[in-house]
């Protein structure tokens, strides 16, 4: 009995923390986002751990991680860009003119985001030959061939990650944060099964064959919950209404911003590819530990304050969006900063514990470690860069992402070139949490310029 009320107590407490006030709304989403997001990262961890213990810092992980790349910033550029410039509008229009009207919109943008991720996907194959050469330019022919050849295979990607970021987009738009959050876990799940099971004659195809597998079952997964809820992934053109257009409008410039952007990391990737064997993945380990709590908070917080931000711009209370930005920054500093010194102290421990196995040297671990305390800088500046980002989408001020974006390549490139000179790798990871720092300042003072002329 006693048991019982304290579940009861606990579910009374968690209702009134999450209900109410739009910021109780938004702290609920953000936890509930972040608890199955945590989960999901766990099993990404697992199946990290899993391919350092049986690859190491080797060839196969570094063609691997660049073969991997392009996939993933190509649905970054062209299908997250389609998300942060449908849902503002999807809510618009789902509560002006009804579910229906919202449908239409839906199945507009997937027949035209599915024509785009077909057409990038065809070049990337096609083109492939042209740019690994360059992209990869510090691989032997032997490891080029292997990282072309994982490429073809991971080319499925671009189509089914891009399905899945819209399906869980509009998921969340709904406010049905638990599924979209969670239904990513069967990927790095079959992925592990395939290491494990497949023939070791495969060398790292299986993990290949996993991805696309278990992003395919996801697709599956998610039309599923949305037919349930009365959205289809259906592809029908419905015309180029002036909400179409007004989606148009916001995409142009968000898609530039992410290929600017998303450039960062294959720039990254690419300078690592030119110095010593092994840096490639030594630079993915040392962005692995980081990126658990910077993932875990930054897609939280962006899935969560979306809705919200755009029915308070919806019902012009500026009142209620400078007090939920300010409230939250200043919670994203008093967490982050403790957050960041402990990584940093921690740093080479966790390394050890975590990837010191098998393959992974203790001159890994030291080499490591470095790259991951300089990746543990940029955890403040990230994580409150996205919430000020998310805010600059909901007004419709996707222009001012696209020059940050441009600004934060430019810095990016010179950055590393300079600090490689002095810390190799390490260089690299240190350019990075520079360059968020520099994003958060120019993105904060153009909101802040922003927002009394919406006013």
């Amino acid at each position: 009995m006693h048991k019982r009320w304290g579940v009861a107590a606990l579910l009374s407490a968690w209702n009134h923390l999450t209900t109410g006030s739009v910021n109780r709304k938004i702290f609920g989403a953000a936890v509930t986002v972040a608890l199955f997001t945590a989960l999901v990262k766990v099993a990404y961890v697992v199946q990290e751990l899993v391919v350092a213990w049986l690859f190491g810092t080797g060839d196969a992980p570094d063609a691997f991680l660049v073969a991997f790349m392009l996939p993933t910033f190509l649905v970054y550029v062209v299908a997250e860009s389609f998300h942060v410039a449908l849902i503002p509008t999807y809510i618009q229009v789902r509560e002006q003119e009804g579910l229906k009207a919202a449908q239409r919109l839906v199945s507009s943008m997937m027949l035209w985001s599915l024509g785009i991720l077909g057409i990038t996907t065809l070049l990337m194959v096609i083109a492939a030959p042209l740019y690994l050469p360059v992209i990869a330019r510090g691989f032997s022919s032997e490891k080029l061939a292997l990282t072309e050849h994982l490429l073809y295979t991971l080319a499925p990607l671009v189509i089914l990650k891009g399905i899945a970021v819209i399906g869980r987009a509009v998921l969340n738009a709904g406010e049905k944060f638990i599924f979209a959050a969670f239904s990513p876990i069967v990927t790095p799940v079959l992925a592990v099964i395939f290491l494990l099971l497949g023939d070791r004659d495969w060398g790292i195809f299986p993990l290949a064959f996993g991805f696309v597998s278990g992003t395919a079952l996801e697709v599956i997964l998610l039309a599923t919950a949305l037919k349930k809820r009365g959205i289809g992934l259906h592809l029908r053109w419905c015309g180029f209404s002036p909400h179409m257009r007004q989606v148009a409008s916001q995409y142009v410039p968000m898609v530039v911003g992410a290929f600017l952007m998303g450039s960062t990391t294959l720039v990254d990737q690419s300078m690592a590819a030119m110095l010593s064997p092994g840096s490639v993945a030594a630079l993915n380990y040392g962005s692995k530990v980081v990126a658990f709590p910077l993932y875990l908070a930054a897609t939280a917080l962006g899935i969560a304050v979306v809705p919200y931000f755009s029915q308070m711009i919806a019902q012009a209370d500026w009142l209620g969006v400078r007090h939920t930005l300010s409230r939250y920054l200043g919670l994203i500093f008093a967490i982050t900063v403790p957050l960041t010194i402990i990584l940093i102290i921690f740093s080479k421990p966790l390394v050890q514990a975590l990837f010191q196995r098998g393959l992974f040297t203790a001159q890994d671990t030291d080499t490591v470690a470095v790259i991951q305390g300089f990746y543990a800088l940029q955890l403040p500046f990230y994580i409150a860069g996205i919430l000020v980002v998310r805010l600059i989408s909901s007004i419709q001020a996707n222009q001012i992402l696209m020059e940050a974006a441009f600004y934060n390549l430019l810095a990016n490139v010179i950055l590393n070139y300079l600090f490689i000179q002095y810390l190799g790798v390490a260089g690299i990871a240190l350019s990075t949490a520079i360059v968020y720092l520099i994003s958060f300042i120019y993105c904060w003072f153009m909101l802040k310029k922003q927002i009394p002329k919406m006013e």
